[in-house]
């Protein structure tokens, strides 16, 4: 028997992977609904919980903000989404959406590390496009300096600034999403 508070965070889980799809270039890098196995479970999780998450992850965005001028900030959401495996993401700055949306997989990274990788998603979002090059890495390196992160070394070869600030990555992504990984 499920219960009607079950349902309704079913539910409400349901509306907001809507949500992130519709702010995503391809829907399919978010693909709960065909994990059979755990996708009641997940959206259920979802909708009790991500409200409490993505505060958290604002606190997160605020942190970066400090690091520079009042009239230097963009205006942009932060959203944390459970990325499908096949699209090989901790984290996704759409550009293209107003305001610009920052998505983070909070399942493969461990609480104490989200600033790292909000502070990566940032630095795109602050400079307005994609990629890694030297103003990227300059303004990565400013937020670095002001969140208390070693700064990256930007060598054009050097491959280490796709994932810097470093952070270890979780063995089971979804377990955050199934309601495992409560810290």
């Amino acid at each position: 028997m499920i219960s009607n508070a079950q349902t309704a965070a079913e539910q409400m889980g349901l509306v907001y992977l809507a949500k992130i799809r519709s702010v995503l270039p391809d829907p399919q890098m978010v693909d709960v609904m065909s994990n059979l196995r755990d996708r009641v479970l997940i959206c259920s999780w979802i909708g009790n919980q991500i409200e409490t998450v993505n505060r958290s992850l604002q606190v997160h965005v605020t942190a970066c903000d400090e690091c520079f001028d009042p009239s230097d900030r963009r205006s942009l959401q932060i959203l944390a989404v459970p990325f499908a495996s096949s699209a090989q993401l901790d984290g996704f700055c759409n550009i293209n959406t107003t305001p610009t949306t920052i998505l983070v997989d909070v399942g493969r990274v461990a609480p104490a590390d989200w600033l790292a990788l909000v502070a990566h998603e940032y630095a795109h979002a602050h400079l307005g496009y994609p990629g890694h090059d030297r103003a990227y890495a300059e303004v990565l390196s400013h937020l670095c300096l002001g969140l208390g992160f070693a700064q990256p070394s930007f060598q054009p070869d050097d491959r280490s600034i796709y994932c810097w600030p470093p952070y270890p990555a979780t063995i089971d992504p979804l377990a955050w999403w199934r309601g495992e990984g409560l810290q």
